[in-house]
This record gives C-alpha cells, sequence and structure tokens, in this order.
C-alpha cells in the first residue's frame, strides 16, 4: 500500500506541473462547503459549529457582500481573514473611494493569493451606497425570498430501523428573507429519518420548527434578534455558539472577534438560544442584553435530569421518552467599549434549570457541573501596537472555577505571522455555553501553550504550521489518568494560477487513551496523517480534484494499522443549458475504525457532508443541479457505498442513497 500511494503521489504531482501552462486566468468558484473542509486539519472533528459556518457561508455565496460598503461586523463572518486584513480591507476602501473591480484585492496589503480565491465567492465590487438609511418598508420592498425543500430517501434498510416509530425518509423546508444585509427572518422545519410525520407525538407535522428574525444596523439599535439566534463574545470561554477559536489550516481562525447577536436558521436542533436579543450602540460602547427560553431533551430520573440529548432526533420510543422533559432559561449582557487600537467587553451569564442537574458519579466528571441555577462572568480584551497584537479572556463561574486564554500575534512583514498562545482552564471551570481553544473539546480540565507560524516564502507557495503541548490535569472520558499529549500540523500550499492549486499536509497527534485489551491500564497513542490534495479548473467549465489520504496509528496497546483512501471530484457546468454536473468516486482500505479517513463530499444546500470510511470498499456519488430562468432551481445526488467486507455487525455491504432538492428565489 506504501508504494501505491507514493506512485499516486508522484503521478499526480507531475501531472501537476504538466498542465501549469495549459489553464486560461478564470476565477475560482470554489464551493462554501469545501472552503470549511480545506480549513480544518482534522475533519473527524467537525460538529455543530462546522454546521453553522458552511451554512453561513453559503448564504453569503447566495447574496455576495458588497465589498466596498462592508462594515468590520460583516467581513469578521468570513473565517479565513485575520483582525489585520479586515483592518487593511477597510482602509484600502476608505482611501481610494471603493473598488472598481474585484481584482483590486491583490493590491490590499496583507492579503495572499490563496486568502484571496477564498474570498471572490463570496464578494464583488459594486457602488458605494449608504443603506443603512432604508425605511423598513424599503427593505422589505427589495429583499430576496427563498423557499427550498430537501428529501433524502435511503434505497438500502438503515440499521436498526425495525425500532422506528417513522418512516425512512429524511426532508426539511426552509424559508428565507433577507434585505441588504440588514433585514433576515424566515422559518425552518425538519424531520429526521424515522420520526413521524403528522402522527404519534407530531400532530403538527414536522418535529422541529424553527423561527428566526434579525434587524440590524438601525441608527442606534445595531442588532434585534426574536426566535432563535446564537451569540459570541470575546474569546469565547463565557459565551460562543458560533465558529470557534481553534486550531486549523489557517491562522485567521485565531483570533478575537467582536461576534455578537447572529441568526439561527440552521436545522440543528440543540446549539442556539431562543427568545430575544439586543444590541445598542452609544458612541463606543455597545451594550447586549438577551433572554432565552426553551426546552431540553433530557433524561429525567426521580424528578432530577441527570443527562441532556442534543442530537434532536426522536425514532424510538426511548428517543421520545427524552422529548421535552425539562426546560431551561438563559438571561445575560455584554458591554463592549471599542477604538482604533484597543477593544474590551464584560460578558455575563446566567442559566437555570426547572430541575436539578445531577448526572450520574463518575471519576472523570466529579467536576461537571451539578444544580439548578449556574452563572459565568468574563473580561476580554484586545490591544494592538503597530504590527504587534494582544488578545485574551479571563473566566469565572459561580462556584470558584476560572479559565483564561491569552493570545499574542506578531506580523513582522507582510505575508508572515507568528501566533503564540496560552490556556489554562481550571477543572472546576464550567460554562454551558463556551467554545474556544482546546484539544479536548471542552472548556475545562485543560492547559495548553500553542504556537502557529504562517508564511509566504515565495509569491506563489503559502506555509503554515503549529505545534500544541496540552495537558489534562483530570481524569477524561476514555483516560483514566491525568496526561499529556502533543499536536503537530504542517501544511503547503502552492497556487501557480487562480485556476490551479494543490497542497500537501501532515498532521501528527499524541495522545493518552485506555487500553481496550488491558483493563485499567492506559498507554499512548500515535497518529500519523497525510493528505495531498490537486485542484484546477479547465475554463470554460470543466473542474477536477484529486485527493490521497493516508494514515498510520499505533499504540501500546494495539498493533500498527493503516489505511488510505484515493478520491477525485469531476465537475462540469454546460454552457448551452443552465446544468451542471459532478462526480465523485472514493477507494478505501483501512484495516480498523482507528484509521477511519474522513473526506468531503459535495451534497446539497445547506447539508454539510462530511462522510467516514474505515474497512475495504468503494464510494461513488452523483450530483447533478439545474437552473429554470435563474429562480428555480433542482438538485439531485445519488450516492453509493460497497463494502468488499462486513465491517461490524448491522452494516450493510452496500449503501445507496437518493437525496433531492428544490430551490426557488423570488
Amino acid at each position: 500500500m506504501n508504494r501505491l500511494f507514493i506512485i499516486l503521489l508522484i503521478v499526480c504531482g507531475s501531472v501537476f506541473f504538466s498542465v501549469d501552462n495549459l489553464f486560461a486566468q478564470v476565477v475560482s468558484t470554489q464551493d462554501a462547503e469545501e472552503l470549511v473542509e480545506q480549513l480544518l486539519p482534522d475533519s473527524e472533528e467537525v460538529g455543530w459549529s462546522m454546521d453553522n459556518l458552511s451554512e453561513e457561508l453559503a448564504s453569503l455565496q447566495l447574496d455576495p457582500l458588497n465589498i466596498n460598503t462592508a462594515t468590520k461586523e460583516q467581513l469578521e463572518q468570513f473565517p479565513f481573514l485575520t483582525d489585520l486584513q479586515i483592518e487593511n480591507l477597510l482602509y484600502y476602501c476608505y482611501v481610494t473611494g471603493g473598488m472598481q473591480t474585484i481584482y483590486e484585492l491583490q493590491l490590499v496589503d496583507g492579503l495572499d493569493r490563496q486568502t484571496i480565491e477564498y474570498m471572490l465567492p463570496f464578494v464583488y465590487a459594486g457602488q458605494r451606497i449608504d443603506e443603512s438609511s432604508l425605511s423598513l418598508k424599503k427593505l422589505l420592498k427589495y429583499g430576496k425570498q427563498e423557499l427550498s425543500a430537501r428529501v433524502s430517501v435511503p434505497l438500502h434498510t438503515p440499521n436498526n430501523s425495525s425500532k422506528w416509530i417513522g418512516d425512512k425518509l429524511y426532508h426539511n423546508f426552509r424559508y428565507g428573507f433577507r434585505s441588504k444585509n440588514q433585514l433576515y427572518f424566515g422559518l425552518t422545519a425538519e424531520k429526521d429519518a424515522g420520526e413521524p410525520f403528522f402522527r404519534s407525538f407530531n400532530k403538527k407535522g414536522y418535529d422541529s420548527y424553527s423561527f428566526y428574525f434579525l434587524l440590524k444596523d438601525r441608527g442606534c439599535l445595531q442588532s434585534l434578534a426574536l426566535g432563535r439566534y446564537r451569540l459570541r463574545f470575546g474569546m469565547g470561554l463565557v459565551m460562543n455558539m458560533d465558529f470557534g477559536i481553534g486550531k486549523s489550516s489557517s491562522i485567521a481562525t485565531l483570533g478575537y472577534k467582536s461576534g455578537g447577536i447572529s441568526k439561527h436558521s440552521s436545522t440543528d436542533e440543540s446549539n442556539y438560544l431562543q427568545g430575544a436579543a439586543a444590541t445598542f450602540q452609544a458612541g463606543r460602547f455597545l451594550f447586549t442584553g438577551f433572554y432565552s427560553f426553551k426546552k431540553r431533551d433530557a433524561i429525567v430520573d426521580n424528578g432530577l435530569i441527570t443527562s441532556l440529548k442534543t442530537d434532536g432526533i426522536h425514532r424510538t420510543e426511548l428517543d421520545v421518552s427524552k422529548r421535552r422533559k425539562a426546560s431551561e432559561q438563559v438571561c445575560g449582557g455584554n458591554i463592549r467599549y471599542s477604538s482604533t487600537f484597543f477593544e474590551c467587553g464584560l460578558t455575563g451569564v446566567y442559566n437555570v434549570f426547572n430541575k436539578m442537574f445531577i448526572p450520574e458519579f463518575k471519576p472523570y466528571n466529579l467536576f461537571y457541573p451539578r444544580g439548578r441555577q449556574f452563572g459565568s462572568f468574563g473580561m476580554d480584551y484586545k490591544v494592538r501596537w503597530h504590527k504587534l497584537l494582544f488578545s485574551g479572556e479571563v473566566a469565572a463561574d459561580a462556584r470558584g472555577g476560572f479559565a483564561s486564554l491569552h493570545l499574542f500575534r506578531f506580523s513582522p512583514v507582510s505575508g508572515y505571522q507568528v501566533v503564540l498562545s496560552h490556556r489554562h482552564y481550571n477543572k472546576k471551570y464550567n460554562s454551558w455555553f463556551s467554545a474556544s481553544l482546546s484539544e479536548g473539546g471542552m472548556v475545562r480540565g485543560e492547559s495548553g501553550f500553542y504556537l502557529a507560524v504562517e508564511a509566504v516564502p515565495v509569491r506563489k507557495l503559502k506555509v503554515f504550521a503549529y505545534a500544541d503541548i496540552f495537558r489534562f490535569p483530570w481524569l477524561r472520558y476514555g483516560i483514566d489518568r491525568p496526561s499529556n499529549g502533543f499536536d503537530g500540523f504542517m501544511q503547503l500550499t502552492y497556487t501557480p494560477q487562480r485556476n490551479l492549486s494543490m497542497f500537501l499536509r501532515y498532521q501528527y497527534k499524541n495522545k493518552a487513551k485506555n487500553s481496550t485489551l488491558h483493563p485499567g491500564e492506559v498507554g499512548e497513542t500515535h497518529r500519523h496523517k497525510w493528505r495531498y490534495q490537486l485542484g484546477c479548473e479547465l475554463p470554460p467549465a470543466f473542474s477536477l480534484r484529486a485527493t490521497i489520504d493516508y494514515l498510520i496509528y499505533c499504540s501500546q496497546h494495539h498493533t500498527k494499522s493503516r489505511g488510505g483512501m484515493l478520491s477525485g471530484q469531476f465537475a462540469y457546468r454546460f454552457q448551452q443549458v443552465p446544468f451542471q454536473l459532478a462526480v465523485h468516486f472514493s477507494l478505501f482500505h483501512t484495516d480498523d475504525y482507528y484509521t477511519r479517513i474522513t473526506t468531503y463530499e459535495r451534497g446539497m444546500l445547506y447539508a454539510f457532508s462530511f462522510p467516514s470510511f474505515y474497512g475495504k470498499g468503494a464510494r461513488a456519488s452523483l450530483f447533478m443541479n439545474y437552473c429554470f430562468n435563474k429562480k428555480l432551481t433542482i438538485l439531485m445526488k445519488v450516492a453509493q457505498t460497497v463494502y468488499k467486507e462486513t465491517v461490524e455487525a448491522g452494516v450493510r455491504p452496500r449503501q445507496a442513497t437518493v437525496d433531492c432538492q428544490v430551490r426557488w428565489t423570488f
């Protein structure tokens, strides 16, 4: 297998250099979800924040942002932009009076070629028109509306479907209105596979209905949210329900961003607040207040909440028994001051359940939150001095736990950045809505040093690397003793032309884990992961992407195992008819579950497709997109996975699914 991957790597590299001069200069139309995949060094850790991020980027791709009227808060929606790049963009547009063409992005100090490629699908250069004075009547008049419906039909019998109380179809419905990046409202409804529809407990049809309303930039009222919404303040130690400050393949995600209020229009049934939130501006100060009340899925035993259910799935009698058994109220606020070189904020959150929350005692969860009322408070800051940036946050909860995260960024010259960060999350610290830089996925019981370097040594080459040394001072799930670990990552990205790019990525991770063969013993695990990817576009309508993955996993109590995958995607946009076609295939061969490989696959709008594979087999999918008169779009995807041998009990050797989506804009 090693020889096979070496040969494929050489062949792909040879193809890359041979076609380097054959392609014309065309603008990339990189998919929003593919961009998210590019930013993630470890796609196996994709969570709710990635779903929200991909949906926000997909919406921006459908309704691009005018770069000449964009505000700092709007540009902060892009996770690939650093705060320095945002400031340079705003300064360039202010000095020049606005860009005449989007190609002026290459004149902005600090914007490298890859970052510009990331931006192109989401922005355009338009006239500088002050839209803040538009009345609500005009916002409603000039807005865009969208209706979409999606259905997913498995052609095989899903695992454990005999216990389902509903049919095996998945479908959702969306209505959305947006106008001038100031007014948003809509409704999202979803039914998961196995859930009943217009029967049983779902007498009103869908299992979940979500309404949102967001109004922005109306005088002193900066934001007003009703229905479902999300919040983010500071470095995320107290409140962060959006894309977190975490390890990725871009240094931009490790930054202090203002955040604030954002709409919740996704199908995520857990990570949101429901009620009202508002932000008011008075000079350099921003004041935010919020209140939320929502029902929570939970296991309730003898009047006590023992655990919360967050997947939003209700397809078995056991799932239904946990449905909306608890309720939660959340309130709080944020006060923020900002100037040219200094910004700081205070955040407070208080949440209360209608019943006592007492999870079952385990050694690893000894310091988990218990009780009925909880509170946390944090202070964040950002200071810029020439090419230096200091930012961070310190937080404490009502029970005496504390957490801190501090970050130092240095940009000596254009194209070069260094970031050093230290985090210390006390094992007693608990905040229900925190998400920030971490290895364990929680802002609790972890400390570490993180160093990242980004450089553009030559015009077409970008180098990014990070090293993260972390420690868990207490037991964790699956680790029955305090432990240390290391996470190292390097990526080389070469972009000779706008339509041609490649990258080579390597990641090494060392962590402790309980032995499955020797109970009571804890040993070290080592994982090496390589990825090589080539992407190009052949004008006017053809594009391809080829990816090679290789992974090695070993531990003290586990024999060395390997896994590999070869995948490719070919896309063609017809010129005579508004029709797009994409074919994706994958061949995978892994020794076990530890060497599973996750890859991106093009799917429906607002549906983040990141399937994982292990064992021996193949995967193929056909994606089609047809647009009628620029308003009505039909998308369809047919996919099948074939396993050469059974990877686990109950898994079908052949799994096929058909997805269909209809989208109408008016």
